[in-house]
């Protein structure tokens, strides 16, 4: 066997001279959902109705989708949606069988379906703020936590002051503190940093060193990312403006101030376009924004920005169906999933496309994995003694289930 491989470029691997199989980073895919059949079972195939404003996550295994909003009544389910216009609905996409699967789970699900922010910790569905019907007077302030092995909502009781209720804000997890940041009420849009304690379950506002003028602009439908050392906002705005990225705003953990970042450009193309309510996933020091809004037009572009370097990199990929309000979340191996948004200003359109892209040279495991499963779809049905007597490790036996 040979491997072929440069500069994040084709990856080729060659059986005594013959490819078998080719992979390169920045191409995108449209993922649809296939039918499994057994015997004479069939899965069904059921998917996501067409949504903007709402999150997702992902595993090694499952993308999973939670809320959204779609205000045409027939493409949001009709009468069998009782939420309608809103999705009170996780749903699961199983990347071993390219399968949907709406989960039937138990204990409160949170109202607030629409630009609330989410982060998955362990089996944990963390699910903060967002806004109901009507926007801007119905707003969360609660976590909520989904157990997505044992399929159960929870309330997270929390001590101290928390923050406003709020929609569009943005939200990490670093060293078992969970940060939210921005956000608005529908009238006002906030510069706010609130810190949970994960293990006490204690609220604290952040009330940074810097003078007033210091602080980042207001804002909502952002995103941000860290380096456990400070935590970077990325874009977003309000709903009259869209923050450039030439500049970025990071607060510093340890000294408890904001700081100004000047970024580098692309050398030929310059900085990205201005942007709010696009996506953004990061691997280690890498991370990568794609689609958006800026006021006039949806985007489509995919940008890179070194947390080390503060370069940015425009990558040889568009999207295929620019959107923004739409979700994105990167697999542990480099895999990045993009699903709904809104497609098209004039109409107010909304899609359900699941799209993926490979933001880094696959490894080895992960071709290999994809090949054996493009040519034994039945892999998944068949039961965990027989996985393992055929050698599959217990790793990917989980990924089949």
């Amino acid at each position: 066997m040979q491997l072929k491989g440069e500069g994040g470029r084709a990856l080729v691997i060659s059986l005594g001279g013959q490819s078998l199989w080719t992979r390169a980073p920045h191409r995108w895919d449209l993922l649809k959902v296939v039918f499994l059949s057994l015997n004479h079972f069939v899965f069904s195939l059921h998917m996501p109705p067409a949504r903007s404003g709402h999150r997702c996550v992902a595993d090694n295994t499952n993308l999973y989708v939670f809320g959204g909003y779609n205000p045409d009544y027939d493409e949001s389910g009709g009468q069998e949606n009782e939420d309608y216009p809103l999705f009170r609905e996780l749903w699961r996409y199983h990347f071993a069988t390219g399968t949907w699967q709406q989960i039937r789970t138990e204990g409160y699900m949170p109202t607030e379906l629409a630009s609330m922010s989410a982060v998955l910790h362990g089996n944990n569905l963390l699910v903060f703020g967002g806004t109901g019907i009507p926007f801007g007077e119905n707003n969360g302030n609660d976590v909520h936590v989904c157990n997505v092995k044992y399929k159960r909502w929870s309330l997270l009781n929390c001590r101290g002051k928390k923050p406003n209720r709020i929609y569009g804000q943005a939200m990490a997890i670093i060293n078992s503190f969970l940060y939210v940041f921005g956000g608005t009420t529908g009238y006002i849009y906030s510069t706010d940093l609130h810190r949970l304690d994960l293990n006490t379950r204690e609220w604290i506002h952040l009330k940074p060193n810097n003078p007033p003028d210091d602080l980042p602009e207001e804002r909502y439908r952002h995103e941000i990312a860290h380096d456990r050392q400070r935590i970077y906002i990325l874009g977003g705005g309000t709903s009259w403006t869209s923050y450039p990225l030439d500049k970025i705003h990071a607060y510093n953990l340890e000294t408890n101030s904001w700081e100004e970042i000047s970024t580098k450009p692309h050398d030929k193309i310059g900085y990205p376009a201005p942007r709010r309510c696009h996506s953004c996933v990061q691997i280690r020091n890498d991370v990568f924004l794609c689609g958006g809004y800026n006021g006039e037009v949806i985007v489509a572009d995919l940008w890179k920005i070194n947390l080390q370097t503060f370069q940015w990199t425009k990558l040889p990929a568009v999207m295929p169906e620019p959107a923004y309000f739409h979700c994105a979340a990167v697999t542990p191996a480099g895999c990045m999933y993009i699903h709904g948004g809104v497609v098209n200003i004039h109409e107010n359109k909304r899609t359900g496309s699941l799209f993926k892209i490979w933001l880094v040279v696959p490894s080895l495991l992960e071709l290999c994995w994809e090949r054996l499963l493009k040519a034994h779809p039945q892999l998944a049905q068949l039961p965990t003694m027989q996985l393992l007597h055929l050698g599959l490790t217990q790793e990917l036996i989980e990924r089949l289930k």
